[in-house]
């Protein structure tokens, strides 16, 4: 399914990272991952995704190879069955990211023009194997390649509410 947008632009990058998510069975599910253990499942040769949570905190460890940029939401939503400039937006939305305790610039990031999506059977976040028209919206990080090594990276957000994400995660890059 081809995408409205250059696939490393920011639009497209969201747009492969929610393919990416809603491509995941239920057990292998990047954003239900407790450890870090499915971190490496269907990662494209371009970029490394990683993942928030369905709130709550979470703790993980994942190899990642040196020669890939990183890109990551510290918060963010979806709307299925979108129309073209409908975007879910959260203007009380607040989020932020630390790789070793140094503070990361997060980007605004939403896709007006829908994309479709067809999700794993069993996805916990689409749950529906048929193509459905997709936007999103979020806060993002996104890291050029990091040099062999041990990482802490920490991302995540707030909706302004209750609801809160945070993903901690140990990077060992080789």
């Amino acid at each position: 399914m081809p995408l409205p947008y250059d696939p490393m632009s920011p639009e497209g990058l969201v747009a492969r990272w929610v393919r990416w998510v809603a491509d995941s069975a239920r057990r292998e599910s990047p954003v239900a991952d407790e450890t870090g253990e499915f971190a490496s499942v269907k990662q494209p040769d371009d970029v490394w995704f990683l993942a928030g949570t369905f709130g709550g905190p979470v703790a993980r460890r994942c190899k990642l190879p040196a020669d890939r940029p990183l890109f990551f939401p510290a918060f963010n939503i979806w709307q299925p069955r979108a129309r073209s400039g409908q975007m879910p937006i959260m203007e009380q939305a607040s989020g932020y990211a630390r790789l070793d305790d140094e503070d990361l610039p997060l980007a605004v990031i939403g896709t007006p023009e829908p994309f479709l999506v067809r999700g794993a059977l069993g996805n916990p976040v689409t749950g529906m194997p048929s193509a459905q028209p997709v936007s999103c919206w979020g806060l993002w990080g996104r890291l050029d390649p990091l040099p062999p090594g041990k990482y802490r990276l920490i991302f995540g957000g707030t909706d302004g509410r209750r609801f809160r994400v945070e993903a901690n995660y140990l990077l060992v890059v080789t």
